[in-house]
């Protein structure tokens, strides 16, 4: 049988990784579709009176199996992809988005929806009265109110997108790969830790080159603008990473504005912004506008100073002119080691991977009682992965834990958690989760383990956040489980995790040098938490220029026939204190927003840390491991989902509305 069809007989349900081949999707869509739309057909053809059994609740488990295969085939397009796999996803992109609107557009099946919505039964659950509106907002946005070439019309544009934000991220991958600055002469070598050095070798033989290779990848990347001496090779660098894409993208970019703004219209929204935000805790793009503002007041006068003191810094070491983006980390190391005495080298002794892992997992434990157990009797997709069985303090079976670490040259950048199975429940019984960590850190190399840099342990917990979200959910549905919360609530629970960066009780716990097993010394510690704020004004500012960027793409109330750089350089302006580089655009990179499910939602990264700095400040007032605050965390937040609007789930854990100040005083913004 196609081992996607079948997980029969493998431990906990879990995918035959092992066993799938490439060209088993297209057969296992095409089967797991035909199953699917008979389910939707069932639902709306029945002649058995309307009801939330018959039709909400039956529209949430439908397609069961082929959001498994979805799951299962976009993942791996991302984490492990081919030109076949990318060719696949071309192909059968079109027809999951006909299924999509085959749904929404449904008359009958809209009109039995709308009556359940109007003559709700009186004993819902408050999830079950969630899912309702939710199902009934779908439909609306879905296109159900459309009629004649309108519906048309809004298909061709919802298939037209899927296939253009797939080939804006294939675009992307394939010209991060394609860059290698090859270097041969140990001279430009000098700044460079030794570490990197032997990482660079050990690149630049996979790719069969002499010498060292630097590539885009950000443990090669990162680490190279830090410490190398060659202003000239920082700039290559530097302008090879930011005019990715310029060209290949330009014209998808435009066609999906666009395309988004006439979608968004056709539905009598005034656009794309304000068709996505009306689903939002934000609710609607003046508010959006509003906070990003009150930030901007808030540190753009920093992050001026900031500026200043970094070039007034770096003047005094040499540096002729003005300082360029590809100055700003260089100098910003050497001055943090000045102000601080405190350097990512310094730090990574003490991160080594497996530390790092059994250290936020043991958070974890700390925190909600949970346990990890390695398990080798589950098919991975790379050998590089680790599986998990995740047990709650009673013992009993959570969810299945995958982690994927480092960099693939088929493999998209930065680190995301994600899912192959969501939590639900099925005929009764609880149908616990499949959850997936991927990252891209520094790799192990021929004579040192895998040592994190303080950013990547961060980036760690943050994506554990995200997994917590998804293991410990507690709902019934697939629509309001895990993660499947509003876009700018989503990032609470990763954004939370990651204070404990900072504190020391937890560092004490884990952190120790990978040779002598020494603890991380107290200094050190002390030297992270004075650090925590170094150029925050400049850091927010970053933050806050592709929430605006993000906006102004997506508040285009006309098909957009401009200039891309230009209308990037307006929107960013208010943000900007470095001088612009001819020929770099940002958002030819931005796959966040074109490839990656935020558009019109990336200021929700700083809209949940507003709430994640309002909720540590509990833990820090109650204690960081405290267990009542972190079971109401669990039981009001994590457990829940999306089974309520999270505004009323905040209110029930923390007990009083959030106020931005929270994070404008941990920021060191305003004074506390």
């Amino acid at each position: 049988m196609n081992p996607l069809l079948n997980v029969n007989n493998t431990p906990y349900n879990t995918p035959r990784f092992e066993e799938i081949k490439e060209e088993d999707y297209i057969p296992a869509f095409k089967i797991a579709l035909k199953k699917a739309k008979k389910e939707i057909l069932d639902i709306a053809e029945s002649k058995t009176n309307p009801s939330f059994s018959n039709v909400i609740e039956a529209l949430d488990s439908s397609g069961n199996e082929l959001s498994n295969i979805v799951s299962i085939f976009f993942n791996l397009n991302t984490a492990c992809t081919s030109e076949k796999m990318q060719a696949i996803a071309q192909e059968i992109s079109p027809l999951l988005s006909e299924y999509s609107s085959s749904i929404t557009l449904n008359e009958k099946l809209y009109h039995k929806v709308e009556n359940i919505h109007l003559n709700p039964p009186l004993n819902l659950t408050e999830e079950q009265k969630t899912l309702l509106n939710d199902t009934w907002k779908s439909f609306l946005k879905g296109g159900s109110g459309l009629k004649g070439e309108l519906r048309n019309r809004f298909k061709k544009i919802k298939t037209r997108l899927s296939i253009l934000s797939l080939k804006f991220e294939e675009n992307l991958l394939k010209e991060t790969n394609a860059f290698k600055l090859n270097i041969t002469s140990s001279l430009d070598l000098i700044g460079l830790p030794d570490s990197f050095i032997q990482a660079s070798a050990e690149t630049a033989k996979e790719a069969d080159q002499e010498g060292w290779t630097i590539t885009l990848h950000a443990p090669s990347m990162l680490p190279f603008m830090k410490y190398s001496e060659k202003r000239n090779l920082r700039e290559k660098i530097y302008k090879a990473y930011a005019s990715r894409c310029n060209m290949s993208n330009a014209n998808i970019i435009a066609e999906i504005v666009s395309l988004r703004a006439e979608l968004a219209q056709l539905l009598g929204y005034s656009s794309y912004a304000e068709y996505i935000l009306s689903d939002r805790m934000a609710k609607n793009s003046e508010t959006v506008n509003k906070f990003l503002k009150e930030l901007l007041d808030a540190s753009h006068p920093i992050a001026l100073k900031e500026k200043n003191e970094l070039e007034e810094f770096a003047h005094s070491k040499g540096l002729k002119g003005e300082l360029q983006k590809w100055d700003v980390a260089y100098y910003s190391n050497k001055l943090k080691i000045e102000k601080y005495a405190i350097d990512d080298e310094m730090l990574k002794p003490y991160f080594k991977l497996e530390n790092v892992q059994r250290g936020v997992f043991n958070l974890a434990t700390d925190l909600y009682g949970i346990t990890f157990k390695e398990i080798h009797n589950i098919q991975k997709y790379n050998k590089d992965i680790q599986t998990f069985e995740v047990l709650d303090e009673n013992g009993e079976f959570l969810a299945i834990l995958y982690t994927d670490f480092f960099p693939r040259s088929n493999k998209g950048g930065g680190a995301w958690m994600t899912e192959f199975r969501d939590q639900h429940f099925e005929n009764d019984k609880d149908i616990r989760p499949l959850v997936s960590l991927v990252m891209n850190f520094t790799k192990p190399t021929e004579n040192k383990p895998a040592l994190l840099t303080f950013n990547e342990v961060t980036t760690f917990l943050h994506e554990f956040g995200h997994s917590l979200h998804g293991m410990l959910s507690r709902t019934h549905y697939y629509s309001t489980s895990g993660t499947n919360v509003y876009r700018d609530f989503v990032e609470l629970p990763s954004q939370l995790m990651e204070n404990w960066a900072f504190e020391k009780e937890w560092l004490d716990k884990w952190a120790s040098h990978y040779k002598t097993n020494k603890e991380i010394p107290q200094e050190y510690i002390e030297k992270i938490k004075k650090a925590a704020n170094f150029q925050s004004g400049l850091q927010c500012d970053r933050q806050i220029s592709f929430g605006i960027l993000d906006m102004a793409w997506h508040s285009l109330k006309s098909p957009f026939t401009g200039n891309i750089k230009e209308l990037e350089r307006t929107a960013m302006e208010s943000t900007e204190v470095y001088p612009e580089v001819p020929g770099c655009i940002f958002s030819t990179g931005f796959g966040h927003i074109f490839s990656g499910g935020y558009a019109a939602g990336y200021y929700g990264y700083k809209w949940a840390e507003v709430l994640d700095a309002d909720a540590f400040s509990l833990f820090k007032e109650k204690g960081v491991f405290d267990k009542a605050t972190a079971f109401s965390f669990r039981k009001n937040i994590l457990e829940k989902g999306g089974s309520e609007h999270p505004q009323i789930l905040y209110l029930k854990f923390r007990g009083k509305e959030p106020k931005i100040d929270a994070l404008l005083k941990r920021s060191g913004l305003i004074a506390q």
